[in-house]
């Protein structure tokens, strides 16, 4: 086995019915570019009725029906914040708690480690969480994922990773392996992917290969590290 492939994220995500929520950061193969992206899937009424929506700059996930709305705790979040030179990307409320402590001027995993996994058992899904740091037209990024330490939800696991960036190279974590009852979660080091020039190309290779069922919101970033400037897309399922 190589661990040092760089797979194409379409044939990863392909043919797996439920992956959750997925992050994925890294830079262009011309390194020109830094990319964030973050997709959610769902399998009950709940989960399902949600959009993306974005507003100066950060992401939020909202009610697409808010007359439907069961529990909104755990599924209506800021996705994505920016503080000065850091984007940060989570799959829950652990966003703003990684914006407060970064403000304060203290770091994403002090932050993290006041946070544990969903209390959604017998799932006990994961948070997942990045960060990236820019500076001198370039950047570095974290991630992290905390986990159940045990079917019971017991206690937390914390797991942080660190990388430079890289022309091409990017990580992708997501909260689960597969669909099942307790839903497996995510195991082992966040995925090495390929990352294209072209956000339209990334943006359809991940939409179109997210089970079709399941599948609800995708956001998609690239920011250009020499000007700053910003290119976005934005893909809701509820329309």
């Amino acid at each position: 086995m190589n661990i040092y492939k760089v797979n194409d994220i379409g044939e990863l995500i392909r043919d797996n019915s439920y992956v959750g929520r997925g992050i994925v950061i890294g830079k262009t193969a011309d390194a020109k570019k830094a990319v964030a992206a973050y997709f959610i899937m769902g399998r009950s009424e709940n989960s399902r009725n949600r959009i993306f929506s974005e507003k100066d700059g950060a992401v939020f996930t909202e009610p697409f029906d808010a007359s439907k709305v069961e529990d909104p705790s755990l599924i209506i979040y800021a996705a994505i914040r920016k503080h000065e030179n850091k984007l940060i990307v989570t799959n829950g409320d652990q966003t703003d708690t990684i914006y407060e402590f970064i403000k304060e001027g203290k770091c994403f995993n002090g932050a993290l480690k006041t946070r544990e996994f969903e209390p959604d058992a017998p799932n006990f899904t994961p948070r997942i969480s990045g960060m990236l740091k820019f500076n001198d037209n370039d950047f570095t990024y974290e991630m992290s994922i905390l986990k159940s330490l045990d079917e019971e939800g017991s206690d937390c696991a914390r797991y942080l990773f660190m990388y430079p960036s890289k022309a091409g190279l990017g990580h992708f974590i997501h909260t689960y392996v597969c669909d099942g009852n307790p839903i497996p979660t995510f195991q082992g080091e966040p995925e090495r992917v390929m990352i294209p020039d072209d956000i339209d190309e990334f943006t359809n290779t991940l939409w179109t290969n997210l089970n079709e069922d399941n599948k609800i919101s995708l956001y998609v970033r690239y920011i250009d590290l020499e000007t700053g400037a910003e290119e976005n897309r934005l893909i809701n399922k509820n329309n």
